[in-house]
């Protein structure tokens, strides 16, 4: 079994953000720290990184445990499963974070920083104009404690910021690249207790994964330029600092970051589109990694079974849907129709779907077969539409690409999905683009059903879900020509402009 140097054995961990869909990329980093735990006879844990309150939400920690469940991982401790080290979610520790706040602010590893917001935008626009990148200057690093007692004593707001050298380079060493290098004159003053009192990724994740005896961080490679603020907390504590791996990034085809405006990014979109749970984790599994005997079709306890780590590659990994549809294909052909039949049962049995659809196509049909046709695109991927589909007496076609791009990203920002807020976020819209709303709501009928002979969209939109939703109108933005860079910057700033429709209701 891999142990570290201090004899422990291997814990590893994956830190989800409740503040959106379950990302793929967050499958993907789990399904390497599992399979290092288990094939090194350890421990996966997982906890919920939800510090940012204003963006977590109890619904999206329940989408991402559900689907990582769903897929086919499991951890030995968690928020829903409890373990020695409660609470998982750090939103419930805040006491310890202030406690080793604290601690760093005793020692002299920490200053208190009572600069404004405005104060550190004029810094920033300062050093742009200067031609150096932006960065807190140090303005309140060495400022008396005497003085600092005193301004937090009568309330005035700070955050905690930790002591970075400025000179020099830090050594941080890596499971995949040895030892790496980044000047010190790169790494920033980090606020590590933010002026509410929660802490920020840096401080809550070096102290939690002390606490939870974490022995391995295996985590994405953008955390790369972070490691050397880790390691001098580390340091300044006076621990042992687990082992570190940063993972290639997965990539789109174009070899840019795998975003969901080129590829759908939700796992609860794979899970909705009919792909296999085990061909989605294989799929994963063979991101940037091969086998020893360079099989393409494995299981997760294969994987784990000759799991090395050290094959895995640099490269960006490509996540390509085509590929990952040819090898769910063959998963589907290994199975034998009974197999077949039990999958396609266990995919559309969702009962309360199946209810919320009953009801939305009972007015409309007078046979059970007529449910095929007014049902069916509640279960496609995506409609069979053309640019023609979406032809309007009074809309252009730039028109309905600029309504469905600015609607995707309200959706998109919903706190909750509820037919309600759809409707808010539609109807808003409608007034802010002073577009009629029978006539704007034309194209999300085709957008969504292909046709606009349908169920009511709105409610259609709540039953096919988030994910679907968001998917079918990126598709529908492509299918009439896309937008360019700089339209697309101009329509951000439209939008933005716009009042919160939730607010208006």
């Amino acid at each position: 079994m891999t142990q570290t140097a201090a004899n422990r054995p291997v814990r590893t961990r994956i830190a989800p953000s409740p503040t959106g869909f379950p990302h793929v990329g967050t499958a993907y980093i789990a399904l390497f720290n599992l399979a290092f735990a288990k094939a090194n006879g350890g421990e996966f844990i997982l906890r919920i990184e939800d510090t940012d309150q204003s963006r977590s939400t109890e619904q999206s920690e329940k989408m991402i445990l559900d689907a990582l469940r769903w897929v086919g991982l499991d951890w030995a401790e968690g928020p829903d499963n409890g373990g020695p080290h409660a609470p998982y979610r750090q939103s419930e520790r805040s006491d310890i974070y202030k406690k080793y706040a604290q601690e760093l602010l005793d020692k002299g590893h920490a200053f208190r920083c009572f600069c404004t917001p405005e104060e550190l935008d004029e810094m920033r626009k300062e050093q742009i104009a200067r031609g150096e990148n932006p960065h807190y200057d140090g303005r309140y690093a060495n400022f008396p404690k005497e003085e600092s007692d005193k301004l937090a004593a009568e309330g005035k707001p700070f955050v905690i910021r930790m002591k970075v050298p400025t000179e020099g380079v830090c050594k941080v060493q890596d499971m995949l690249r040895g030892e790496v290098e980044i000047p010190w004159e790169q790494v920033d003053m980090q606020v590590l207790l933010k002026t509410d009192g929660l802490p920020t990724y840096h401080l809550a994740n070096v102290v939690d994964d002390h606490l939870m005896e974490i022995t391995h961080v295996i985590r994405g490679e953008e955390w790369l330029n972070s490691a050397p603020k880790h390691q001098l907390l580390y340091e300044y504590f006076g621990w042992e600092m687990p082992v570190l791996c940063h993972m290639p990034l997965l990539r789109n085809p174009d070899k840019s970051k795998l975003s969901k405006r080129k590829n759908p990014t939700s796992i609860t979109y794979y899970r909705d589109a009919g792909v296999l749970p085990e061909a989605l984790l294989n799929y994963l599994g063979r991101m940037g990694y091969s086998m020893p005997d360079d099989k393409e079709i494995f299981t997760l306890d294969e994987m784990i079974e000759s799991f090395d780590i050290t094959r895995v590659s640099l490269g960006g990994p490509i996540f390509d849907i085509e590929k990952l549809n040819w090898l769910n294909g063959e998963w589907l052909r290994a199975l034998t129709p009974e197999q077949l039949k039990n999958k396609i049962l266990d995919w559309a049995n969702d009962s309360d779907k199946l209810t919320a659809i009953a009801a939305a196509i009972q007015p409309r049909i007078h046979l059970l077969s007529d449910a095929v046709n007014w049902g069916g695109f509640y279960f496609q991927n995506l409609p069979n539409i053309t640019a023609e589909s979406f032809e309007h007496k009074s809309l252009t076609a730039e028109q309905i690409m600029e309504i469905l791009q600015i609607a995707t990203w309200k959706l998109e920002a919903l706190p909750e999905w509820t037919e309600e807020n759809i409707f808010a976020i539609l109807k808003g819209l409608s007034g802010a683009m002073d577009i009629k709303l029978r006539d704007m709501m034309a194209p999300f009928f085709i957008t969504i059903a292909g046709s606009t002979s349908s169920t009511p969209v709105m409610n259609s939109m709540y039953i096919i879900g988030a994910d679907m939703t968001l998917t079918r109108l990126r598709y529908a933005v492509e299918v009439l020509g896309g937008l360019g860079k700089k339209k697309l910057k101009k329509l951000e700033k439209t939008a933005a402009d716009m009042p919160d429709f939730l607010a208006a209701e």
